[in-house]
């Protein structure tokens, strides 16, 4: 064999090594791009925005450095949606789980047969089936001051007036939490009866053996076989909640008088009802951080479970 047929030899192996190595990103690539002009840009021009003067509608907008979040965090509009964020996310995560847990506990149960645990299923998931412009109208219709929700309590007794559940500043985020509980429960449900189905029966069994009761069971086996299901839950559920906008904007709008105003709402008004885009582009950053961190807890608590 000549010299040169072993250079042409070596030459084409390190070719072939060469595309073995590159090909995988080649494919990657356009997902790569995509995500560049769909989400670094977006967020990279949100970020810019927060650190100058009024942009987009300024034609020479000035660098300002943090005097907007300065601004922002003395602004007593933005500590309300704080407040009814914490209590609307708080509320909402916490009914959901305990929601999710006892009729995931209630389906699984061997006293429902399989018809029964079938038709259960099916209406208790039907919330989670509707979008939000069907529940903002459906609830909007059963909280209407001559709607059915006032028409059972006055019947029951419970009340003795009709109750203005959207338009009252005491109720009105009472109201749009338990529509958000109502509609996100199913999301709960399903995962954790997945995981119910998931648990040996012979941990149960040797339980029993040992005389065990059913809440013995349920917080020394149950419970802590569900906790990677209900931790990964309970983080990407606190981003959903604290993202939703159109439940609140198609019941409220925010109202009545910032009573039921979060962090989403306050931002869309900031930038599309006042013009004020470094303001809701400050606003948008706050939310991004929180959201980001709390990402950061969920991917290595999933990179914990691996």
């Amino acid at each position: 064999m000549t010299s040169q047929n072993v250079n042409r030899g070596r030459s084409k192996k390190r070719s072939g090594y060469l595309k073995k190595k590159t090909e995988p990103y080649l494919y990657q690539l356009p997902t790569v791009i995509l995500m560049v002009v769909l989400l670094v840009v977006p967020i990279y021009m949100v970020i810019q925005y927060s650190f100058f003067d009024n942009v987009i509608i300024n034609d020479n907008p000035v660098f300002v450095g943090f005097q907007n979040f300065q601004e922002l965090l003395t602004n007593e509009s933005f500590w309300v949606a704080v407040k009814n964020t914490l209590i609307f996310v708080g509320g909402s995560v916490i009914a959901h789980m305990i929601i999710g847990i006892t009729f995931a506990m209630v389906l699984n149960t061997k006293y429902i047969g399989p018809k029964l645990q079938a038709m259960f299923r099916v209406i208790f998931s039907l919330p989670w089936m509707f979008t939000a412009a069907v529940i903002a109208v459906l609830w909007k219709m059963l909280l209407n001051p001559n709607g059915f929700i006032n028409f059972l309590l006055v019947e029951l007794n419970l009340s003795s007036t009709n109750l203005e559940w959207l338009a009252s500043r005491d109720l009105a985020l009472f109201s749009v939490t338990m529509i958000n509980i109502w509609a996100g429960y199913p999301l709960f449900m399903i995962s954790i009866l997945a995981g119910l189905q998931g648990i040996q029966s012979q941990l149960y069994e040797s339980s029993a053996i040992d005389g065990a009761n059913h809440i013995k069971n349920f917080f020394y086996i149950t419970l802590p076989q569900l906790k990677p299901i209900l931790i990964s839950l309970i983080l990407l559920d606190f981003v959903w909640t604290i993202q939703q906008f159109a439940l609140i904007w198609m019941t409220t709008g925010g109202g009545p008088i910032d009573a039921t105003e979060i962090l989403s709402t306050f931002i869309y008004k900031q930038g599309f009802s006042e013009y004020q885009y470094a303001m809701a582009s400050t606003s948008a950053v706050i939310l991004l951080v929180i959201c980001t961190i709390v990402a950061i807890f969920y991917v290595r608590h999933q990179r914990g479970q691996e």
